[in-house]
């Protein structure tokens, strides 16, 4: 049996990780402040850290069996609550690690997923916390029965019942499918939404979580999205139009994390559809983390990994008011030469990164004229579907309309077909 808790305090816990070869202690150690800081954002309390250097893993325990009883007699010391892996373990690992301890064991994947499902607040990010939990819990479901498992038999039955386990993973599959159905579904109201913005140059903030998208966006459109020094605090994507151009709307996303649950990328995939239907990204870094570079590598592989890496990008390099005045961050900070160095919290450097965003949304709009012959006026209503109509001009036989929009939208209308003449003014 687990010890009770009282539920009205923090729970306590021990962080539990393993070093293996080729892992550098910078590394390792900002990983596991990391994890503290999931923690803590999880409302538990860091009591210590247990740390062990191995060559390989070991297949029960993920720690040695020697380490596992110093861990029990930790525990017993400091009345620990819940032992965090900074590591996926495997079922039989989570299994094993509490019998021997008699505490609760999670590890790195679980309590994402529970921070998750503790700041979700719209049905949309509900559903896709709940998603990623159920396929999370699916492989992991035979160590919960391990101690329960039975099978029923006897009259009026055709051999064998089902064991508990087996009843479980099917309702587990069967509400896996019913979730995906109504985010398919959620989807597509999404798409049908953001079909009214496509007149519009859309920019996405990305970046890894607890850089300041959030403070940046409020600055950049007069909103008041949560801020908070917490991992996570922007689940669902939020879209405003920017304050400074009436033709863009911005939009902020997750933040990304090292080692974040592929289940939570997946469910979360009609969330982060933002960012593969933006016009430009911006890749907001916190340039007073020494580990920024890394951050930046973990951020790029999630856009690889959304058909995104190469959408039209700039690099903003936020916090510079966090540097001492020696920090060389200038020089050799990015191979791309779209960036800015901003502070969004003092507004230092954001003149400069609005005429930059200026600039991006001027050059991808464009004008042109469309030459309708007047028994072809019945196409003119369609026009709207490819930018906005500025100027019209009837005359005895043929009708001039000036469009603006995106230049890619405009050139599907000069390449429609030989009803209209169209060029680019």
């Amino acid at each position: 049996m687990y010890q009770t808790q009282d539920f009205k305090r923090k729970e306590k816990a021990l962080l539990v990780g393993v070093k293996l070869p080729g892992v550098d202690d910078f590394t390792f150690g900002d990983s596991l402040a990391e994890l503290k800081l999931l923690a803590e954002t999880a409302g538990a309390e860091v009591a210590g850290v247990v740390v062990q250097d191995r060559k390989k893993l070991n297949p029960a325990f993920f720690i040695g069996k020697g380490k596992v009883e110093k861990i029990k007699k930790i525990c017993e010391n400091e009345k620990i609550d819940v032992i965090i892996f900074d590591d996926d373990l495997s079922p039989a690992q989570i299994y094993n690690t509490e019998d021997k301890t008699d505490v609760k064991v999670i590890d790195r994947s679980c309590l994402i997923l529970d921070i998750f499902a503790k700041r979700a607040e719209t049905k949309e990010a509900k559903t896709q916390v709940a998603l990623a939990q159920l396929k999370y819990l699916l492989p992991r479901l035979a160590g919960r029965w391990k101690h329960l498992s039975r099978q029923y038999g006897g009259i009026g039955t055709k051999g064998p019942g089902e064991t508990q386990l087996e009843v479980d993973r099917r309702q587990t599959r069967k509400r896996i499918a019913d979730l995906e159905k109504l985010l398919v579904k959620m989807d597509h109201e999404r798409k049908i939404q953001s079909k009214n913005r496509e007149k519009l140059f859309k920019i996405c903030l990305v970046g890894y979580t607890n850089v300041g998208k959030s403070t940046l966006f409020n600055r950049l459109t007069q909103a008041d999205v949560s801020v908070e020094k917490k991992l996570f605090s922007t689940l669902d994507s939020t879209t405003r139009l920017l304050g400074f151009c009436k033709n863009a709307v911005l939009t902020d996303t997750i933040g990304f994390i090292r080692k974040l649950p592929h289940h939570l990328i997946a469910s979360f995939r009609s969330t982060l559809g933002e960012v593969r239907s933006a016009d430009l990204l911006l890749h907001v870094v916190d340039i007073s983390h020494p580990d920024f570079r890394k951050q930046i590598e973990k951020v790029n592989q999630v856009l690889f990994d959304l058909d995104s890496k190469e959408k039209p990008t700039l690099m903003v390099f936020n916090k510079i008011d966090k540097l001492d005045g020696n920090s060389p961050y200038v020089e050799n900070s990015t191979d791309d030469s779209d960036f800015v160095f901003i502070s969004a919290e003092k507004g230092e450097g954001i003149e400069e990164m609005t005429g930059m965003l200026n600039k991006h949304v001027s050059e991808d709009l464009a004008e042109g004229v469309v030459v309708l012959e007047n028994s072809k006026l019945g196409f003119l209503p369609s026009l709207y579907r490819f930018g906005t109509v500025t100027e019209q001009s009837f005359g005895k036989r043929k009708t001039l309309v000036k469009i603006r929009g995106k230049r890619w939208s405009l050139k599907r209308l000069q390449n429609l077909d030989g009803r209209i003449k169209f060029r680019f003014l």
